[in-house]
C-alpha cells in the first residue's frame, strides 16, 4: 500500500510507524503525481546547491592563483543561471506541494465528513485533517524530502578527501539520534498536550452553541473556568515538549555549528598537509552546513511533527473501521410500511429500547406514548434511521434499512426531533433540506419548498418575516421564537412528500393556533399516503391517530386503537383540555410514574 503513494509518503509513514486505511491511502495516492514531481525537483535542487560550493572551489584555486578575470566572470555567470534554476525549481517544489495539498482536500473531505456525520464525530476530526494537509505544503515536509539527498554532500565530500565524508557522517549520525532522542522525550507530552486541548475546544464550542442556556443559568463564569483549567493544562504539556523540544534543537544547533567550524579546520590542517587546495576549505564547510541543514531543521519543528503525527494516527483511527458500503440496488420507492422486529437500542445508561416489534401500515398514523425514560425519542430515532439499532432489523416495504442507499432513503424521510436542529443558512435552504442553490430555469426546489411550507401551515408567516424565503437564520434557527423554529423544522420534515413521517414531540412549543395547524398537517400527509409516527406528550395531536403505543422500560406495554386509549370528553382533545376522572391508559401514564405489567396486543 505505502509502496505506491511515492517515496516521500513512504519515508513519512515509516517514521510515523503508520499503515493506511484504503480511503487514506487512496487519498494520498491521489497527490502521488505531485509528490514525484516535487521529489524529483528536489533532487535537482540538492545537485544544484552543489553550485556554489565549486564555484569557491574555482575561485580559490584557479581564478585567484592565475589571476583569470575572464574565467571568473564565465563562472559566475554560470553560478548565477544555476541559483536562477534553483529559486525556480524551489518555487515550483512549493507550488507542487501545495496543490497535493489541496488535491489531499479534495479527495478526502467528503469521506472525511461523511465519516464524521455517519459516527457522530465531533470536529475535531476536520481539525486532524487540516493539520495533516498543511503539514504535507509545510516547511518541514520540504526537509524530509530534501534529507534522502545528504548522501550527496557526503559523497562530495568524500571525493575531496575522505576525511571530510567521514566528519559529515559522524555529524549526521549525532543528529540523528538526537532526532530520536527528542521523539521519545516529547511524543507522550504532545499527544497528552493535543488531548486536553481537544477537551478544551469541545467545551467551548458546546458553551458558544448554547450560549443562551448559559447565559441565563448563570454558568458562564463556571465554563471559562473549566475551559482554561483545560487549556492551561493542555498548553503547559506543550510548552514542556517545546522546553525539552527546544533543549534538543540547541544541542542541535551546536553540534552542526561546531561541525562546520571542525569542518574549517580540518580543512585547514588538510590543506597545510597539501593533501587538499586552498579552495577545499571552505567547500568542506559548506558541504557540511548544507548536509546537516534538513536535519537540523526537522529536529527543530519536531514539535510540528509530533502535532501532523497525531493528527494523521486520529485519521487513521477514525477510518479503521470499515464503513458500510453503499448498496448498488436500486430499490423501488417506498409505500410506507414499517415494520420492527426485535430491535434493541443501547446508550450510555444501558438499554433504552428492548425487543421492540411492531408493525405500521402505509397512511397509518401511530402515537408513542408513555412515562419519561420509556424509550420514546429513542424508538423515533430508530424509526426514522437517525441511529441503527444495536439488535434487530428494521423494514421499510420488507426491506432492512441498511439495503437502502442513506442518502436516497432520506428523500422518503421526514424527521422533525425534539430540537429545531435548524442550520445557519435561509428558510429555503432549512425547508429544502439545502438541496442546492437556486439556480435559473430550476424552480423545482422552490415549488417543494412552498407546498412543504403550506402544507405546515407556515407559509403565511414566512412571507411576513423579513426576506420571506430568503430570510437567514443563525445556528439553532437564532431569530426564530421556539415555535416559529418548530413550525419550519415540520415543513422542513414533509418537504418533498415522504412516505415515512416521524415526529418527537412537535407540539411542545406550539401554542393553540400551531397545534391546530400542526393536525392539519398531519391529516394532509396521511392524505398523500404517508405513514407517521408521533411521540407526544400532549393530547392534542394524538386526537389524530389511528393507534397508540404504549412504551415501558423501552418495551411496548400496551397497543391499541386511539379510540379505546384516549380519555373520554364531550370536548375534542385539546392541549388544554382534559377530562375531570381520567379513566384510560393514557391519562394513567401521566397520573402515575410506572405502568402495570401488561402483555403486548398485536
Amino acid at each position: 500500500m505505502v509502496g505506491g503513494v511515492g517515496p516521500w509518503i513512504a519515508m513519512s509513514l515509516k517514521l510515523f510507524n503508520l499503515s493506511l486505511p484504503p480511503v487514506l491511502a487512496d487519498g494520498f495516492r491521489a497527490c502521488r503525481t505531485h509528490i514525484a514531481f516535487g521529489a524529483l525537483f528536489s533532487a535537482l535542487l540538492n545537485l544544484l546547491y552543489l553550485a556554489p560550493t565549486l564555484y569557491m572551489m574555482q575561485v580559490y584555486d584557479r581564478v585567484v592563483p592565475t589571476e583569470g578575470r575572464l574565467t571568473l566572470l564565465y563562472l559566475t555567470l554560470i553560478v548565477g543561471f544555476a541559483l536562477i534554476v534553483l529559486v525556480a525549481l524551489d518555487g515550483v517544489r512549493q507550488r507542487l506541494m501545495t496543490l497535493a495539498s489541496l488535491r489531499l482536500e479534495r479527495t478526502l473531505a467528503r469521506p472525511l465528513l461523511e465519516r464524521l456525520m455517519a459516527t457522530g464525530g465531533s470536529q475535531q476530526g476536520v481539525r486532524d485533517f487540516d493539520t495533516t494537509r498543511q503539514f504535507i505544503s509545510g516547511p518541514v515536509a520540504l526537509a524530509l524530502m530534501d534529507a534522502p539527498w545528504t548522501p550527496v554532500y557526503v559523497l562530495a565530500a568524500f571525493m575531496i578527501h575522505p576525511a571530510l565524508g567521514a566528519l559529515i557522517l559522524v555529524g549526521a549520525a549525532i543528529l540523528f539520534f538526537l532526532a530520536l532522542g527528542n521523539e521519545r522525550a516529547t511524543r507522550a507530552k504532545i499527544q497528552d498536550g493535543a488531548a486536553r486541548q481537544n477537551q478544551a475546544y469541545a467545551l467551548q464550542d458546546a458553551a458558544i452553541r448554547n450560549g443562551e442556556v448559559v447565559r441565563s443559568l448563570g454558568m458562564r463564569d463556571a465554563l471559562i473556568s473549566n475551559q482554561i483549567t483545560d487549556r492551561v493544562a493542555g498548553q503547559m504539556l506543550s510548552a514542556r515538549a517545546q522546553f525539552t523540544g527546544g533543549r534538543y534543537s540547541a544541542t542541535t544547533k551546536f553540534v552542526r555549528l561546531f561541525l562546520q567550524s571542525a569542518a574549517l579546520g580540518l580543512g585547514a590542517w588538510l590543506a597545510i598537509e597539501r593533501q587538499i587546495s586552498a579552495g577545499s576549505i571552505i567547500a568542506a564547510s559548506v558541504l557540511l552546513s548544507r548536509a546537516l541543514q534538513p536535519i537540523e531543521q526537522v529536529v527543530g519543528s519536531w514539535t510540528a511533527v509530533g502535532q501532523a503525527r497525531t493528527a494523521l494516527t486520529n485519521l487513521v483511527a477514525l477510518f479503521s473501521n470499515p464503513a458500510r458500503p453503499i448498496p448498488v440496488m436500486q430499490l423501488p420507492d417506498p409505500v410506507g410500511k414499517v415494520e420492527l422486529e426485535q430491535v434493541s437500542l443501547r446508550t450510555l445508561q444501558g438499554l433504552s429500547l428492548r425487543s421492540v416489534s411492531v408493525a405500521i401500515g402505509p397512511g397509518e398514523v401511530i402515537g408513542i406514548v408513555g412515562p419519561s425514560g420509556a424509550g420514546k425519542t429513542a424508538l423515533a430515532r430508530v424509526i426514522a434511521g437517525a441511529v441503527s439499532p444495536d439488535l434487530g432489523v428494521i423494514r421499510l416495504d420488507g426491506s432492512d434499512f441498511a439495503d437502502w442507499d442513506s442518502d436516497r432513503l432520506g428523500r422518503f424521510i421526514g424527521y422533525l426531533p425534539q430540537t429545531s436542529a435548524l442550520m445557519a443558512g435561509t428558510l429555503r435552504d432549512n425547508i429544502s433540506r439545502f438541496a442546492g442553490p437556486k439556480t435559473p430555469g430550476r424552480d423545482d426546489i422552490d415549488v417543494a419548498v412552498v407546498e412543504a411550507a403550506r402544507a405546515a401551515g407556515v407559509h403565511d408567516m414566512i412571507v411576513r418575516l423579513p426576506g420571506g424565503y430568503d430570510a437567514v437564520l443563525g445556528a439553532g434557527g437564532l431569530g426564530l421564537s421556539a415555535g416559529q423554529a418548530q413550525r419550519i423544522a415540520l415543513a422542513r420534515a414533509l418537504y418533498g412528500k415522504p412516505r415515512l413521517i416521524v415526529l418527537d414531540e412537535p407540539n411542545s412549543a406550539l401554542d393553540a393556533e400551531g397545534e391546530e395547524a400542526l393536525n392539519r398537517a398531519i391529516l394532509t400527509a396521511k392524505a398523500w399516503g404517508a405513514t407517521l409516527v408521533i411521540v407526544a406528550h400532549r393530547m392534542g395531536v394524538l386526537s389524530v391517530t389511528d393507534r397508540i403505543v404504549v412504551l415501558r422500560d423501552g418495551q411496548i406495554a400496551k397497543i391499541g386503537p386511539s379510540s379505546d386509549m384516549i380519555p373520554r370528553s364531550d370536548a375534542p382533545p385539546t392541549a388544554t383540555a382534559a377530562p375531570a376522572e381520567p379513566t384510560s391508559e393514557i391519562s394513567r401514564t401521566r397520573r402515575e410514574p410506572a405502568f402495570p405489567p401488561m402483555k403486548a396486543a398485536g
